[in-house]
């Protein structure tokens, strides 16, 4: 399988499931500006969404979507636990963070990289502190998202907290917070994805 990334993006979160699940994942970087690949491809004709992640399968199908290929990828690999088995409620437990995430966080971090005006700047920053403030909450006497385990959303939520980092987004007040960026930051697993993408030595 390949997966098509940007160092730091989004496709951070299946790099880290990939690695976790100990699948192995031919990489492919791409420039999100030129919408070229490392390998010189147009990207729209792999994605015509234009933006990572992009999953190609061995069969040379292509999947797209943050959510939908970390679940895929864990599903590959039952035995590292990345998932709730199909069908129980935790497993929709599991898709009512990924849904959580994508909505209410990654979809406002939007502005915040693109050219929009300092009032639509500050309206996502605070949109986005009042969604971590929901998840602090959530993580009290939990080690993760789910509880004891960690999940394909906890490295979802990793790589938000990444992005609210380099932004300088305020996250003092969310201690909760801050014990599981550390915990995660920590895993060995996710030090190999973020090494593999430069942003660690």
């Amino acid at each position: 399988m390949k997966l098509y990334y940007a160092p730091g993006a989004c496709s951070l979160s299946p790099h880290i499931v990939a690695e976790e699940a100990g699948i192995r994942l031919d990489l492919e970087k791409v420039d999100l500006k030129t919408h070229k690949t490392e390998g010189g491809e147009d990207f729209y004709t792999i994605n015509s969404k234009g933006y990572v992640p992009a999953l190609k399968l061995d069969n040379g199908a292509i999947l797209t979507e943050g959510p939908a290929i970390v679940q895929y990828l864990a599903d590959q690999k039952p035995g590292s636990h990345l998932a709730p088995e199909n069908g129980t409620f935790e497993r929709y437990k599991l898709q009512e963070w990924l849904t959580f995430i994508n909505s209410e966080l990654h979809k406002n971090f939007g502005p915040l990289f693109g050219a929009a005006s300092d009032e639509v700047k500050a309206d996502s920053k605070a949109k986005i502190t009042k969604r971590f403030e929901y998840v602090n909450k959530e993580l009290a006497g939990k080690d993760y998202l789910l509880g004891a385990n960690f999940s394909v959303a906890d490295a979802y939520l990793f790589v938000m907290l990444t992005w609210a980092n380099h932004l300088k987004i305020d996250l003092t007040p969310y201690s909760n917070l801050h014990v599981f960026f550390a915990k995660v930051f920590a895993r060995p697993k996710v030090h190999a994805a973020m090494k593999a993408e430069g942003l660690v030595k």
